[in-house]
């Protein structure tokens, strides 16, 4: 049950300074933790989720998936020489990335072609670009 604004919370109990840091009381509002409990994803949906984002956590695979991302197409040699990395740990970037949906790959006789999988992430990529380049706000 949510509190109203005329409506005064519980106080808190005093705990030791010792004591371990947690809350007092276990669940305050129980609606919003319903509406937040059913609309989380499935552990699957989770587990995947981690492994994206760890995936995004190598600077070399970072440093190939933006050299895709303002590149477009580009094969292993130019990844390569975009990145300042060999063409060997390219290699080995991109068969993770695409075995994870991040990019695919297009042959063309004995060549092949990488370009970002899809538009999602692109997205995930720019945003997370506009994240890091603002500004950290001071806490008020």
């Amino acid at each position: 049950m949510s509190v109203s604004s005329d409506e005064q919370m519980p106080p808190v109990p005093a705990t030791r300074p010792d004591a371990p840091l947690g809350c007092a009381v276990r669940v305050i509002d129980r609606e919003k933790v319903a509406v937040v409990t059913a609309a989380l994803p499935d552990e699957d949906s989770i587990a995947e989720l981690a492994q994206m984002f760890g995936l995004l956590a190598d600077p070399g695979r970072l440093k190939v998936i933006t050299a895709l991302l303002e590149g477009g197409e580009m094969c292993v040699c130019d990844i390569a020489a975009a990145c300042g990395s060999s063409e060997s740990a390219v290699s080995h970037a991109l068969r993770l990335l695409r075995a994870h949906r991040v990019v695919r790959v297009r042959r063309g006789g004995r060549m092949a072609y990488y370009r970002l999988d899809d538009s999602h992430v692109r997205m995930l990529l720019d945003l997370a670009l506009a994240h890091v380049g603002h500004p950290a706000q001071t806490p008020a």
